[in-house]
């Protein structure tokens, strides 16, 4: 018996991606988001009025990010203004306190990260807007995976590539085969499958390609995956520390 408790998977780590994961799309900050990097594109970069709607898509299909397309391409711009004009004029307003998902997230005995191509202010807005800010240990965002060089970089690291999700595996140091990780894309959870980690499609009732798991709701989850909650006493000195670490970035 013990032989068998000691060889069973237990998670170890819970990695989260953020935006319409922790809060659904029908809230309108994706299509509000790509509106902002539509202007971008044509106040900023003055790529023609006509051909930024369908570039903006492509390359955001293309390499994970509309931004990371734009660099490919060779347009030069300052990332922290890119993020401060695409993030800062969002509508944070529509985020509201979610306590249901914050007593959740509290009562998981395992590490939580975000995991995220944003940057940190955007985190840091998001989650504070809805009283999330204490739940998570650490965050993987943009600055923790395109860390400030003096060399010009033509490419940012980010989901879906394989090499994101390595990355992210790496810097928060843990064993793919002991984390979930929580997305709602069907990209980022096939990537997420190829480089080792139990993956849940978030948002939608059936599986797609590499998903261990489907939710409807981020709210579901135990429901859905009551294994998260097993053994929670070997882990309750790890609870009662969470509960009151900052959430740092993961560098």
């Amino acid at each position: 018996m013990e032989a068998a408790r000691s060889s069973r998977t237990m998670y170890e780590c819970l990695l989260f991606d953020m935006d319409d994961t922790l809060y659904p799309l029908s809230l309108g900050i994706n299509m509000a988001c790509r509106k902002n990097i539509e202007e971008y594109m044509l106040n900023h970069l003055h790529i023609e009025e006509s051909e930024v709607p369908r570039m903006c898509l492509e390359l955001y299909k293309e390499h994970g990010t509309t931004m990371a397309g734009l660099k490919t391409l060779g347009y030069e711009f300052d990332d922290d203004q890119f993020h401060a004009e695409v993030h800062g004029a969002l509508p944070y307003e529509l985020l509201k306190p979610d306590p249901v998902l914050r007593n959740l997230l509290l009562s998981m005995p395992q590490q939580k990260i975000i995991f995220t191509n944003a940057d940190e202010a955007h985190v840091a807005q998001v989650l504070s807007r809805m009283g999330l800010e204490d739940c998570f240990q650490g965050v993987i965002c943009f600055e923790t995976l395109n860390p400030p060089s003096e060399t010009k970089k033509t490419t940012v690291l980010c989901k879906p590539s394989v090499e994101a999700m390595e990355a992210a595996i790496r810097i928060a140091n843990v064993d793919p085969k002991k984390t979930i990780f929580f997305d709602d894309s069907i990209r980022n959870i096939a990537s997420g499958k190829a480089a080792g980690l139990q993956t849940v499609i978030v948002g939608r009732s059936t599986l797609v390609p590499g998903a261990d798991h489907a939710l409807n709701s981020i709210h579901n989850i135990r429901e859905a995956l009551p294994e998260i909650w097993e053994d929670e006493g070997e882990h309750l000195e790890q609870i009662i520390q969470s509960s009151a670490v900052e959430t740092v970035v993961l560098a």
